[in-house]
């Protein structure tokens, strides 16, 4: 690995997040409530701004931290990151911070995404005491508010254009949602995989489009490769110790959460890691080789993520580091696989597991089929176990 810029930026950041097309990468400060942005130009990273950098530090954990920890959107294409936290929405560009204002209220945190051509913005949850049921959409060029279906954590465009991923959350399954891109609402199609349990970040995409990651969960530290279109599972990691069970021993948990929650990001044809021990584990896609690369020595990769021109930017121990792994650009993105994967799916009229072609990546199940399990295994998901054990009950 060749590095080709460091920067020291003083606080910790357990979170990256680079703008599609420009040198920018917005950053979360692990010590308090506010992101940091610097600019990636010419071999050198500066910093040219942030949100909320003077707030005080986090003064617990648990969900009062979660709560308290923004969550934010570039712009397509041009210089405007949405940050949205307990408080307010905001928006950073380099002439300075402004509130967007006139969003309903909500007694949750909310996520943020950027409609693919950057007219509108989604928020979710919605407002009211059916926030969870819905999410809000804004029109930023008249200001103009619309309700759109439930997602939550984020929204990951396909490279090739034409649709986009995110998230429909329960605490027993998770719905990896695939949408039509190029309108002012989310429009799910009925075709989505189904996770165990919660607590998984946003899905990502390869730079060609042919596989997506998803990176979780509330209970372990997973990650899962995805053909794309096809879906079928093509690499399934577990980081660390796997979960013994419940109650947790103390060693586990913190081994545990010594792993960042943002630590992987694709390569042409690898998945990189970012472990504890300041290591990037590059693994192939297909699982077959994997080759370990000694990094920060004595730092955490505490994130890491990949710019759209190659680049890794891994952060540790106060340092941003640019990465390059010396290999040529990965082929143009795939358009024909978003092409095949719409034609042969539908809209959805519902986000209903039971009225949903879903997948985990070696099973389907078509509507209908879920009503008639009765049995599962201990080695079967958790979710799938809770179905058959209601249906017995029916």
């Amino acid at each position: 690995m060749e590095p080709l810029a460091r920067n020291r930026c003083g606080a910790s950041v357990e979170r990256l997040l680079c703008h599609p097309r420009l040198p920018l990468i917005a950053g979360w400060d692990a010590e308090r409530p506010a992101i940091r942005i610097w600019e990636y130009a010419a071999g050198q990273v500066r910093e040219v701004g942030g949100v909320g950098t003077g707030s005080a530090v986090y003064d617990a954990g648990g969900r009062d931290r979660f709560e308290r920890t923004p969550a934010a959107a570039w712009h397509p294409s041009e210089p405007r990151l949405v940050m949205a936290d307990d408080t307010s929405t905001v928006c950073w560009t380099p002439a300075g911070v402004e509130a967007i204002d006139g969003l309903p209220p909500a007694e949750r945190p909310r996520n943020v995404a950027f409609s693919p051509d950057g007219q509108t913005l989604w928020l979710s949850p919605g407002g009211g005491e059916e926030g969870w049921n819905s999410s809000i959409t804004v029109d930023l060029a008249s200001g103009a508010t619309g309700t759109g279906p439930p997602w939550d954590t984020g929204v990951a465009a396909h490279p090739g254009g034409g649709l986009v991923a995110t998230l429909h959350s329960d605490q027993g399954a998770t719905l990896v949602l695939f949408c039509r891109a190029g309108e002012h609402v989310l429009r799910p199609m009925r075709r989505a995989l189904i996770l165990d349990c919660d607590g998984y970040e946003t899905p990502i995409f390869s730079p060609d489009g042919r596989h997506v990651a998803v990176r979780g969960n509330a209970y372990d530290n997973s990650v899962k490769v995805f053909e794309f279109p096809s879906l079928r599972r093509v690499l399934g990691l577990t980081l660390g110790e796997p979960n013994p069970g419940y109650p947790y021993p103390q060693e586990w948990l913190d081994g545990m959460r010594a792993w960042s929650r943002q630590n992987v990001a694709f390569g042409p044809g690898v998945l990189w890691i970012g472990t504890p021990e300041g290591r990037l584990i590059e693994v192939t896609i297909d699982g077959r080789q994997v080759t370990e690369h000694e990094l920060l020595p004595g730092s955490p990769v505490t994130a890491l993520t990949a710019a759209a021109t190659g680049e890794l930017i891994v952060a540790g121990d106060g340092t941003l580091l640019v990465l390059s792994d010396g290999r040529t650009s990965p082929a143009a993105a795939s358009t024909d696989a978003v092409t095949e994967f719409l034609a042969g799916t539908s809209d959805a009229s519902v986000i209903d597991m039971e009225q949903l072609d879903l997948t985990d990546g070696h099973r389907t199940w078509r509507p209908g089929d879920l009503e008639t399990v009765t049995d599962a295994s201990d080695g079967d998901p958790s979710w799938l176990r809770i179905v058959a054990a209601m249906n017995r009950r029916a």
